[in-house]
């Protein structure tokens, strides 16, 4: 089972950029599913992005167009590029991984591994 560290999380302004990483280790990371979730404070978690071992992605409406989900296996990371931020892009970030190709990629209770979090904070 592969542990998860997210990492690039930081105060940015509206309208600007930000890149979260997410090292995998411990595991065959080529073959998980890989996800970006977040959860605001006095909210539930919600799914952000997708990524599968072959490279198809799937976006929450909201994040269309702003963000980009990307993997390098070579090196067991996957990425979250966030453009055009938003301060209702607030929230702190989860990375996941999903090993069995069934059940829905949206659904936080499908996924094996989680990674700690990191705090995204847009300012207005």
């Amino acid at each position: 089972q592969v542990l998860l560290v997210e990492s690039g999380g930081e105060l940015v302004q509206a309208g600007g950029s930000l890149r979260l990483s997410c090292a995998a280790s411990g595991g065959t990371f080529s073959r998980y599913r890989m996800s970006w979730f977040r959860q605001a404070p006095g909210k539930e978690r919600e799914f952000v992005a997708t990524i599968s071992w072959s490279g198809n992605r799937n976006y929450v409406d909201s994040v269309k167009g702003r963000f980009t989900i990307s993997r390098d296996n070579a090196n067991n990371t996957v990425y979250l590029q966030m453009n055009s931020l938003k301060p209702e892009d607030t929230a702190v970030y989860y990375c996941a991984a999903k090993l069995s190709s069934g059940g829905s990629w949206t659904d936080g209770f499908e996924y094996d591994t989680w990674g700690q979090g990191t705090q995204v904070t847009v300012s207005s």
